[in-house]
């Protein structure tokens, strides 16, 4: 019975209750005073429990005394090993995602040092601030045609201008210790001599896609990185993204059956005539081989097959000087052993879209913004009995070019076989050749037999 009850509880054979008002009031101030104390008791029997006392006071030199507590350095596990995130003490349970581990990053002279060549959109808008995400590496040097651009972005990055080069003293780059890999940021043209000219100077090469602009230009760089005994990757950034990667984790496995039918499209809208990626002879092709490539290599990194076969069609709208030397648009399906059928599609001059969808036997992965450099969303469907259950799936995200580029840092340091060698470019190039063959002749071209899953990617890697 509640203390209000127990003071106005009435006699059964009384009508006028028990107490009178002044002992009512006099008796709930007593009650409420002890509830007050019990309180404040609570709060210290908790307060009691934290490793330092949690109040005290600030007395500044001019000013009124301001309330404060001690300092108290939290619990924290701290690995000989500077790789190994430090562990801080535990405070979300397990009903919301945990924290991302702590940063890694290795100290400035443990890391590997690049030089930049090329200083364009990419590298000023994406790879140059993605190094300060990295945890291996670093930019030491820069190469570039245009002097004044170049000093204003190392006196932004902290780069001596003594490691600063032109195209013409590039060469140069093999006296310079800090350099220890190229990351070339070229038109697709200019990817195999400088990728040469690295190798020769010493170097181990980061390269941008596409590889190169022929088959032979490819196979020319990788016997020149295999004579120098450097090690050569393809920047297949798609490869290293989160969202990415679990997708090709859910359909090796069969998570929603076996895989069936792809489709994949990359487009965005072009609008200068003059830009290099519209003069064939620089870029070797126009939105195939610039960004219908995500949808090429990704497919192949999804299903981990090789297609035995390519079937496509090429249109470019007549009198657009957009598209005077290159494709507008390219379709194209691949037949995979397998049974799988892949159906690709790449655009120059269409709004945005970049996306790809598996369609398996019991259910489909859609991943919109894949092949985007950010703001990837994906989601599932599946069944499940008469029930059809849809998901969000939501993933911490990761600085792809980041991630890229300290998976190749890795490769360097332990001396590991990078994750998309030069053979991966390679093959990709094989394919898109037999795609321009397909689209010029207008019939199926076939392709060898790949048996081996996986078989031009390096080690699975571990990235962190």
């Amino acid at each position: 019975m509640s203390l209000l009850n127990e003071l106005l509880n009435t006699d059964p054979d009384q009508s006028k209750p028990t107490v009178s008002r002044k002992n009512f009031l006099q008796t709930v101030a007593v009650g409420v005073a002890g509830s007050v104390v019990a309180s404040c008791q609570n709060t210290q029997t908790a307060s009691a429990q934290y490793p330092v006392k949690t109040t005290s006071t600030y007395q500044p030199p001019t000013g009124q005394q301001v309330p404060s507590s001690p300092p108290y350095s939290p619990p924290a596990t701290v690995p000989k090993d500077v790789s190994k995130p430090i562990e801080l003490e535990a405070w979300k349970s397990d009903a919301d995602r945990k924290s991302a581990p702590t940063p890694t990053p290795l100290p400035p002279d443990q890391r590997v040092g690049y030089a930049l060549v090329g200083l364009g959109h990419l590298t000023l808008e994406e790879l140059l601030p993605a190094f300060a995400q990295s945890k291996k590496s670093k930019p030491v040097a820069l190469v570039s045609g245009n002097r004044e651009k170049m000093l204003r972005v190392a006196a932004q990055y902290g780069i001596k201008p003594s490691s600063c080069y032109s195209y013409e003293d590039y060469d140069r780059l093999k006296d310079n210790r800090e350099v220890q890999a190229i990351y070339i940021v070229l038109p697709n043209s200019m990817h195999a001599e400088y990728t040469i000219r690295g190798a020769q100077a010493g170097k181990h090469i980061l390269c941008e896609k596409p590889m190169a602009n022929s088959v032979a230009e490819c196979q020319a760089m990788i016997d020149a990185c295999d004579k120098a005994n450097r090690k050569l990757m393809i920047a297949y950034r798609i490869q290293y993204e989160p969202y990415n990667r679990y997708v090709r984790e859910q359909v090796q496995k069969n998570a929603f059956g076996k895989p069936k039918f792809l489709e994949a499209v990359n487009a965005q809208s072009s609008a200068n005539p003059n830009h290099w990626r519209h003069i064939k002879a620089l870029a070797g092709g126009g939105a195939l081989p610039d960004i219908g490539l995500y949808c090429l290599n990704t497919t192949r990194f999804v299903l981990g097959e090789e297609p035995v076969e390519v079937f496509a069609y090429q249109y470019s709208t007549p009198d657009n000087p957009l598209f005077r030397e290159v494709e507008e648009v390219m379709s194209w399906q691949m037949r995979f052993p397998s049974g799988i059928m892949a159906s690709c599609a790449t655009h120059y001059n269409v709004h945005d879209s970049r996306r790809y969808r598996v369609m398996c036997e019991r259910g489909w992965l859609n991943l919109n913004n894949g092949f985007a450099y950010e703001g990837q969303e994906l989601m599932t469907s599946r069944a499940d009995g008469p029930i059809v259950r849809q998901e969000n799936v939501s993933i911490s995200p990761k600085n792809q070019f980041a991630t890229e580029i300290d998976h190749f840092s890795d490769c360097i340091q332990n001396n590991l076989d990078p994750y998309t060698p030069g053979q991966e470019g390679l093959q990709d190039q094989r394919i898109m050749e037999a795609i321009y063959q397909s689209a010029r002749e207008g019939r199926p071209v076939k392709l060898p037999l790949v048996g081996k899953k996986d078989a031009f990617r390096g080690p699975e890697p571990t990235l962190t």
